[in-house]
């Protein structure tokens, strides 16, 4: 039972390094391994989600393969509410936690949703986000980490805002009035964190977002082109 549940994990990281000597639990080796699952989400030893990604966009895109393929309609309608009820969830599951930083993981990312919606028959010829629009559908990329965002931001979590963001909207200045305060930081697993990444893409966030409620926001992020901000 031991030798199934326990795991030694060497992280090689900057700041990081784990002794790679054997470790013993009741005379038994417990077992280097390169990554770890926990709750559904893998990680490696670097502390990076590329492992994960992989995982979750392989079983997305034949998920949403099927669909197209299965579904003799080829209603528009019909073939978005089954991507967001059968796909949607295997990306979005605690993306907070993984969302790629890296523009090859992101590709792959958003992938999964540009080519689903490029085999929708009335809107083939449209560009990507163009589709986005047409089907008011958030993209994959960053939506998550803002719609997390703004409930932490307006209370509508259990949690305390302040381990997460500053909040000092009175001196917003430039842009929309609920700009936060982003913190500066020199490392890279830092600057990739939930609290930071998402600040950077809250803050710049046209005029025109609607932050009156969580609905009119996340109707309004469907206009929103994520790739003017990496």
């Amino acid at each position: 039972m031991i030798r199934v549940c326990c795991f030694r994990w060497s992280i090689d990281g900057k700041y990081i390094m784990l002794p790679t000597v054997p470790c013993l639990m009741d005379t038994k080796s417990i077992p280097y391994v390169d990554k770890v699952v926990d709750l559904g989400v893998t990680m490696d030893k670097n502390l990076k989600f590329s492992a994960h990604l992989s995982i979750i966009c392989c079983k997305a895109n034949s998920r949403a393969n099927l669909i197209h393929t299965c579904f003799y309609s080829k209603d528009t309608s019909s073939l978005l509410s089954a991507f967001k009820t059968y796909v949607r969830p295997i990306v979005e599951y605690n993306s907070v936690v993984w969302n790629p930083f890296l523009i090859k993981d992101i590709t792959t990312l958003e992938a999964v949703q540009r080519r689903f919606t490029k085999r929708i028959p009335e809107i083939k010829n449209l560009t990507y986000y163009q589709r986005l629009s047409k089907l008011k559908l958030e993209s994959l990329e960053l939506s998550t980490d803002l719609l997390f965002a703004y409930k932490l931001v307006f209370g509508m979590l259990d949690v305390n805002v302040a381990d997460f963001f500053i909040i000092d909207f009175n001196n917003a200045r430039r842009g929309h009035c609920y700009r936060l305060y982003l913190p500066s930081c020199k490392s890279s697993i830092r600057y990739s964190y939930f609290s930071n990444r998402v600040i950077r893409v809250w803050n710049n966030l046209p005029k025109d977002v609607d932050f009156t409620s969580y609905g009119a926001f996340k109707q309004s992020l469907t206009g929103v082109i994520f790739n003017n901000f990496n």
